[in-house]
């Protein structure tokens, strides 16, 4: 199978097919991580066997010559667990592939921005997804809010065990300095998470130390006997 010329200095005929460049990106890295573990294809596909998802030996092993016809999602998943490595780092090796395909007819790119493109991480095409966005800020704010929260505490230990006036003052100092910090972190976090619900989507579980982010449900019926 072939594509005509649309590879990088592709002016010939024989450029081999998108699929058959992907499938060859993900065998090579699966046979550069396995040998890298000092695993045999043996070993790797008994760990596939642990994971849950069987691969035979001679399927994997099809598969790193090229022989194998097609390389399902679900195989490329369960290879990177068992290879102790990510999905994503078998389809865009970065640092061991300078240049994939990202998608057919395309002239390739450099591996890093093909890698940005499928996770998402990059605004260099014009696309935007408000739900991924939103949840981003929430990564970024709940850690934001945990480490304050985290230096909130080590400072009030400090001003609890200060062996003098002067270091217990500049502990209390810091200690509100982070409770600042936590507190707008808070606020972010909480208007993070709105912009998710109302966008229809189900925000991510708080952990116990910010439990205090989302408002109290207003019981209706309570409500209602409060405007009686």
């Amino acid at each position: 199978m072939t594509q005509h010329g649309w590879d990088a200095g592709g002016d010939e005929d024989d450029v081999p097919e998108w699929v058959d460049q992907v499938m060859a990106t993900v065998a090579a890295e699966v046979r550069r991580r396995r040998k890298e573990l000092g695993m045999s294809a043996q070993d790797l596909a008994d760990r596939c066997e642990e994971i849950g998802h069987p691969i035979p030996r001679n399927v994997i092993a099809n598969m790193e010559s090229g022989r194998r016809a097609n390389l399902p999602l679900v195989d490329v998943i369960v290879l990177a667990e068992a290879l102790r490595t990510y999905p994503i780092c078998l389809l865009y090796p970065v640092g061991y592939v300078d240049r994939v395909q990202r998608l057919p007819l395309q002239h390739s790119e450099p591996a890093w921005d093909a890698m940005r493109w499928f996770t998402g991480d990059s605004e260099d095409f014009g696309l935007e997804d408000d739900m991924l966005r939103s949840f981003r800020a929430h990564v970024r704010h709940q850690r934001a809010a945990l480490a304050a929260l985290k230096g909130e505490k080590h400072e009030r230990w400090k001003a609890e065990t200060a062996p003098n006036r002067a270091e217990r003052e500049e502990a209390v100092l810091a200690q509100a300095d982070y409770a600042e910090r936590a507190l707008e972190a808070k606020y972010r976090l909480r208007s993070a998470r709105a912009f998710i619900r109302e966008d229809g989507g189900t925000p991510p579980h708080l952990p116990p130390e910010l439990a205090d982010v989302d408002p109290p449900e207003t019981d209706p019926s309570t409500t209602e006997e409060n405007d009686l």
